[in-house]
Order: C-alpha cells, then sequence, then structure tokens
C-alpha cells in the first residue's frame, strides 16, 4: 500500500494519471499494470516532497530526487530504469508538457557492481553537511546524520530506533536491530555513537521512536531528511558521483575493514565480519562499499 501524507495532492494527481491511462495502449495489459503502479508511486512522491499539483509541469529535478529516492533505499539500476521508462510513457501521453525530462544518461544508474563506485563522504563534505543542518536548527538530522555515519545504519534502521534499544546499547555497548527481511544482527557502537543516544534518550519519551516525533510517521521523517541532503549537498563530487545518506555506510565499512586490518585479521575475514555488520550474507558485497580503498592503477595489494 502506497503511504501518502498530502493525500489531496496525491489525489488530483491519480485523477490526472487515470484520464492519461485511458489513452493508453503501450505494451501487454501487465506491462500496462505495472507502469501505472509505478506511476502511483511517482505520483505519491510528488504530493509529498514537492506538493506538485499537475503533471503537465513535472521536471528534470522532480526525476532527480525521486531518483535519490530511490537509490537511498536500496533499489537496484534496473528497478530504477523500470519506474522512469513509467513516467517518460505517462509524460508522453501529456497533452503539453512544460519540460523536457532528463534521460538515463544524466542519472548516475550504473549498474551496482563490486566496488567501482568510490561513494564514502569524505570528513569535509560531512562537515560542510553538519553545518547545513546546524544552520536550519536540526539538531535531530544531525544526530541521525552522526549515528548512521559511525553505526552503518540503514537510514530505516536508525529513523525506527526507540528508547528501549537505545538504554540496551547503553548497557551493552552493542547495538543490536532488524534490518532488511527482518534480519536481527549486533554490531559496535562507539564513543560517539554513545553520545548521541544519550542525547536522544534526554529528549524522547519513554517508548517513544528517538526521531520520530508524535503524530508523524517515520516514512515521513526519512524523506524529509532524503530531501534535506539532496537540496543541501554538494551537485558534482568531479565523478559524477552524488551525496546520499547510503554513502555513510560506505564510509562506515571502509573504515571497520582498515581497522580489522590493522589488528591483524586477513582480508577475508575482515570483508565477512563488515558483512555481518552490515546486515548481508556474502563477504563479497562488503566490495561494493570498499570502492575507496580499491588499489589504483600501479598500486599494491589488498
Amino acid at each position: 500500500m502506497i503511504k501518502v501524507t498530502n493525500m489531496g495532492i496525491y489525489l488530483t494527481l491519480i485523477a490526472q494519471l487515470d484520464k492519461l491511462a485511458r489513452h493508453n495502449r503501450h505494451g501487454s495489459f501487465k506491462t500496462r499494470e505495472r507502469y501505472y503502479d509505478a506511476m502511483k508511486r511517482f505520483c505519491a512522491f510528488l504530493a509529498d516532497y514537492f506538493r506538485l499539483e499537475k503533471l503537465s509541469n513535472i521536471s528534470g529535478k522532480h526525476i532527480v530526487g525521486y531518483v535519490a529516492r530511490m537509490k537511498e533505499r536500496g533499489r537496484s539500476a534496473a528497478y530504477i530504469k523500470t519506474e522512469l521508462s513509467a513516467i517518460r510513457l505517462f509524460h508522453d501521453l501529456i497533452p503539453n508538457p512544460r519540460y523536457k525530462l532528463p534521460g538515463n544518461d544524466n542519472l548516475d544508474l550504473e549498474r551496482r557492481s563490486f566496488g567501482d563506485v568510490d561513494r564514502t563522504w569524505t570528513e569535509q563534505e560531512f562537515e560542510d553537511m553538519q553545518q547545513r543542518v546546524s544552520k536550519h536548527g536540526r539538531d535531530d538530522y544531525a544526530d541521525m546524520l552522526t549515528l548512521i555515519r559511525n553505526t552503518g545504519l540503514r537510514l530505516h534502521e536508525c529513523a525506527r530506533l526507540d528508547t528501549a534499544a537505545a538504554e540496551c546499547v547503553l548497557r551493552s555497548g552493542m547495538l543490536t536491530v532488524k534490518g532488511k527481511g527482518g534480519k536481527v544482527r549486533s554490531l559496535p557502537a562507539n564513543t560517539i555513537a554513545f553520545e548521541v543516544l544519550r542525547r536522544r534518550l534526554a529528549l524522547t519519551s519513554r517508548g517513544r521512536k528517538l526521531f520520530v516525533p508524535e503524530g508523524i510517521k517515520t516514512d515521513v521523517v526519512m524523506s524529509r531528511l532524503e530531501q534535506f541532503v539532496i537540496r543541501n549537498r554538494v551537485i558534482e563530487r568531479g565523478v559524477g558521483v552524488n551525496l546520499t545518506i547510503h554513502g555513510l555506510r560506505h564510509t562506515w565499512a571502509a573504515e571497520r575493514y582498515q581497522e580489522l586490518i590493522a589488528d591483524g585479521r586477513a582480508p577475508y575475514e575482515a570483508r565477512k565480519q563488515v558483512s555481518q555488520w552490515l546486515g548481508h550474507e556474502r563477504d563479497s558485497v562488503t566490495n561494493i562499499y570498499l570502492a575507496s580503498l580499491k588499489p589504483k592503477k600501479g598500486g599494491g595489494a589488498e
């Protein structure tokens, strides 16, 4: 079920979508259904993040924002391309669209490969983002980004932390979370993470989530933070890769891997341990997160 905050705007967009869908003769019935559902998801995004009321006003910024959100939530390149195909199909059915939509070549949709793309944040990039957060008075955003940076949590795992989880970390020194597929894992928390959790506990009523105010849905909190990062990040890093919240997991993973190697772990054992902390099953998956450590041409060993 699609979750929407701005239901009035969403229904307005769906009414326009239904009108377009009546004229859609593209593909099989199954394809039409798949594309229609994809467009409904996009309409929900437009309603909640941009409050856009006319499909004819869809522009490049809406596409870029939607792609960033799908990437942040771990969607594959193939999935994203299918969603974009649906959007472009319906955009072509609009009688007089105001803008031309960007092609996939301009949206950083490379296939997810093993260790080819460095998505880590530099210390300067993280500090710059935190300064922007502070300028807007969003201590909650600062704490969420800091916690992800120092624990490797996924955004949704961070957003769902409650007071009980925080108290458990302060007692045991280990952070236990339920990740994708309901898998439960435990990972170490450092001093910085402890400080964030103590601070949030002092600000949160017992039994409540640390970062979700009463009356606000968790997905809304996540989406607002995603949009904040999109609006405030450096657009280009010189390699065509934009900063994402998920990139903080890459930063954390690379640092943990280096620490394990420094402690005498073999590369395979280090990758396996980091993979488990990240919530994956295979050490090979960790290579995706270790692109920043990939030897340069003519470089040395692992």
